[in-house]
């Protein structure tokens, strides 16, 4: 190639260069309407590192509005805009705001925001770890809880076949008979959750074989309002929703590889207006991508390589426990925020067979039916933060295990192991008997299936 014809085609790119500098489509910017009133420290943080993208008012650096970069730029804000916006923030429901600035402040400790290559260019909105614990403090994830006596509401349950399906497609399946993975006790919206799998999540599990998680894997995550006692005891109260994960990768390709489903109330009513709430999904779950999109930390012992994505901790229970307790179905749990722990009373078969038959009598004047064989086991841990999740608590050791047996006639047998080693102590008689009676008078948590 001569001389010459190098120099036209440079002409041709610099003209095409310039024609495209007028194909510019505007990004919309209108006066706030509904500001939250934030301390000047926080509003700093935002304005510097949030609201080029996250708001009404965007500026831009004069290498953004260099086309064809523009364009990205555009679309990246009018992206950020739908999900998050701090000039309409303040019209939204208190519990929307609180949630959606849970959300941005989890995306920022994990590192998806701001974005790595605007950070790259604009290396002033890099936050630091001052910034960060700023904002955690201004969100004060764990207020004092008012003393509640009402009796949460009653519910009748529904017919999988009588829920409606996600806007998505995505059909409900109810998780009567799906197992533990993990529980969470969430101060940034005072909620507690069981986090249970189906068989093939369990196997999962068990064998550490979940990066990625396998087709077929489902999860069901359980959300009940807090409720504390006048013993300071929190207890879960009337259910909230239940949103599920099912995986296929072929199938939800789109999404992540996951379909996503959120049924709200007792009802069960599925969320959203039509099926872009699935953006809302998959945007929440974007900074643990890498992780297969999965938040949750499983309880197994299983090793899994690579970042902190099971809980080994949790699952730290002797060998020698007349009983596996985490392979039982969960029936409630209570969190005692003195001594920061989590509780969890889970069955076996014919303790949750009990339990599931309670669930459906609406007057529930009394606890479960347990029958001869049913066993009853209370497992309590230390609490720890969630490394995923800004605002929760999740399961650390174990601090102790205590099993009831119920024998027909005879008198239920209990056993407790704590300490250490979680070595078995030996109670008196009448301590047991007592302690036994106060574990098969727990109540399950009221459930719409």
């Amino acid at each position: 190639m001569n001389l010459r014809n190098i120099g036209k085609l440079c002409l041709a790119a610099a003209l095409l260069f310039i024609a495209l500098q007028f194909v510019h489509p505007a990004i919309p910017s209108r006066p706030p309407t509904a500001e939250m009133a934030v301390p000047p420290d926080v509003e700093k943080i935002l304005q510097r590192s949030c609201e080029s993208c996250h708001s009404d008012q965007t500026h831009l650096a004069w290498f953004d509005q260099v086309a064809p970069a523009y364009w990205l730029v555009r679309q990246d804000v009018l992206t950020a805009r739908e999900h998050l916006n701090f000039s309409t923030l303040g019209a939204k429901p208190p519990a929307v705001q609180k949630g959606k600035l849970y959300e941005a402040v989890n995306m920022m400790q994990l590192g998806a925001m701001p974005l790595p290559q605007f950070t790259a260019l604009h290396p002033e909105a890099r936050l630091t770890s001052e910034d960060l614990a700023t904002l955690k403090a201004w969100l004060s994830p764990w207020p004092a809880l008012p003393v509640q006596t009402n009796v949460p509401q009653p519910l009748m349950p529904l017919a999988s076949s009588a829920v409606h399906p996600e806007f998505n497609g995505l059909p409900f399946d109810a998780p009567a008979h799906w197992k533990l993975v993990t529980l969470t006790d969430r101060g940034d919206n005072n909620t507690f959750r069981f986090v249970l799998g189906n068989e093939i999540a369990l196997q999962a599990m068990a064998s550490g074989h979940i990066s990625p998680w396998p087709d077929g894997t489902r999860f069901a995550k359980i959300a009940w309002k807090k409720q504390v006692g006048a013993d300071g005891i929190v207890r879960p109260g009337d259910f909230v929703q239940v949103e599920l994960m099912v995986k296929d990768a072929q199938r939800f390709k789109s999404t992540d590889g996951w379909g996503w489903g959120r049924w709200l109330g007792p009802n069960l009513k599925p969320y959203g207006n039509d099926a872009h709430f699935v953006n809302e999904c998959t945007g929440c779950h974007l900074p643990v991508r890498g992780d297969d999109s999965v938040y949750t930390l499983p309880i197994t012992p299983a090793r899994v390589d690579g970042n902190e994505i099971v809980n080994n901790r949790a699952a730290a229970l002797p060998a020698g426990l007349p009983y596996p307790p985490l392979g039982w179905k969960p029936l409630t749990l209570f969190v005692d925020p003195k001594t920061l722990t989590i509780t969890a009373l889970l069955g076996n078969e014919q303790a949750a067979r009990a339990a599931d038959a309670w669930s459906v009598d609406a007057n529930h004047a009394s606890g479960p039916d347990y029958a001869a064989g049913s066993v009853l086991a209370l497992v309590t841990w230390a609490e720890r933060d969630d490394p995923h999740w800004f605002g929760a608590r999740i399961p650390d050791l174990p601090l102790s295990v205590e099993f009831v047996r119920v024998d027909g006639g005879k008198p239920d047998s209990y056993r407790r192991f704590a300490g250490p080693s979680l070595a078995e102590q030996h109670p008196d008689a009448q301590a047991g008997m007592q302690q036994a009676h106060a574990i098969r008078a727990l109540v399950p948590a009221v459930l719409p299936w």
